[in-house]
């Protein structure tokens, strides 16, 4: 069928061709015009994983209405702050039964919506959408590396036809009915592989790495558990399995800039010199008020707020992380039974 991919950065072209593949006819939309044309004629994305070949199936345009024409399904990879706004702009374009998938990571400011309920709110129908979330680095992807992945919907069917449709040799896909806990999952990764990259950026080593990235999943599922979400989805593919390769991996933008913010440079600066969109910055910037909402508390999420958006010290912030009450490993998830349980 005819897949529309809503977004030429470096995950949408892997998504494309993943897609492409699988024997998809896949209609790409760019903002730029000259990623467009390089797309549709050269096979290449002159601007993201410009060295590799795409499948011949791939057009791109600017045009969004074009994109969206006669798609069996439309997979949506703008930045998170931005999803809003693609869902206004897709009224009357895509038809109110097309499968929708989103496939940015992040919760909306405003309103503290998760993806889906964003686009449940403006285009409808909310058993026709769902999330993909996992591991998957589009540097790794895009070669066809084996990865596997998550996808989330209320409706069990909408989760199935997703999985057949991005189902390929390489590619496995898993599905879930847990969409709220892999959209947080998505989200809050991107927050704790800032962490780990301010750590090794200070000096730190493993253990400090270890320690951010156990605390960051507890934190995790605390918010999954209290927003309604199951703390099970935190130990798969979306939440651990997302987390670690986000936090270690030499292609993660979010550890990258974390490590470039612990030599005192700016989120301004990083997005300036990389023409990157870093998730976890807006990430941060968007989970700590939901999860005040809740009654939660994220020390670590709030930290990285404090040094990427009000410029506090880092050393400072590491030390008030350390200077916090000693308590039980595991609170927060009253699970009955549990020794520890209030």
């Amino acid at each position: 069928m005819k897949v529309a991919v809503i977004g030429a950065g470096s995950w949408g072209t892997a998504l494309a061709n993943t897609l492409a593949l699988s024997g998809n006819e896949v209609c790409m939309w760019a903002r730029k015009t000259e990623v467009a044309h390089a797309i549709t004629n050269e096979h290449r994305n002159s601007r993201y994983l410009s060295d590799v070949v795409l499948e011949p199936s791939i057009v791109a345009t600017t045009s969004l209405e074009e994109a969206i024409h006669a798609a069996g399904a439309v997979v949506l990879v703008t930045p998170s702050s931005t999803l809003r706004d693609f869902a206004e702009r897709m009224k009357g374009l895509v038809d109110p039964n097309t499968p929708i998938i989103v496939c940015s990571k992040g919760v909306e400011g405003a309103t503290m919506y998760l993806p889906i309920e964003v686009l449940d709110e403006v285009l409808g129908n909310r058993d026709r959408l769902a999330v993909l979330s996992g591991p998957n680095h589009a540097e790794e992807v895009v070669l066809q590396m084996p990865s596997g992945t998550v996808i989330a919907a209320p409706s069990e069917k909408t989760a199935i036809f997703f999985r057949g449709l991005f189902s390929a040799p390489n590619f496995r896909c898993y599905t879930s009915s847990d969409y709220i806990g892999v959209e947080l999952c998505a989200a809050f990764k991107n927050v704790i592989a800032i962490a780990v990259g301010i750590s090794y950026g200070m000096g730190m080593g493993d253990n400090t790495a270890a320690m951010l990235m156990t605390r960051g999943m507890a934190e995790m599922s605390r918010l999954v558990y209290a927003r309604g979400g199951d703390p099970l989805t935190v130990m798969g593919l979306a939440g651990a399995g997302d987390l670690i390769a986000t936090c270690t991996s030499k292609h993660s933008r979010n550890r990258a800039f974390g490590q470039y913010v612990a030599q005192g440079k700016t989120l301004e600066q990083y997005e300036s010199e990389t023409h990157m969109v870093v998730e976890g910055a807006i990430a941060c910037k968007t989970i700590e008020p939901l999860a005040h909402s809740y009654g939660v508390e994220l020390p670590i999420t709030k930290a990285v707020r404090s040094v990427v958006w009000d410029k506090a010290s880092i050393e400072e912030v590491v030390m008030q992380l350390f200077d916090r009450p000693l308590t039980t490993e595991f609170w927060g998830l009253e699970h009955e039974g549990s020794t520890y349980a209030k």
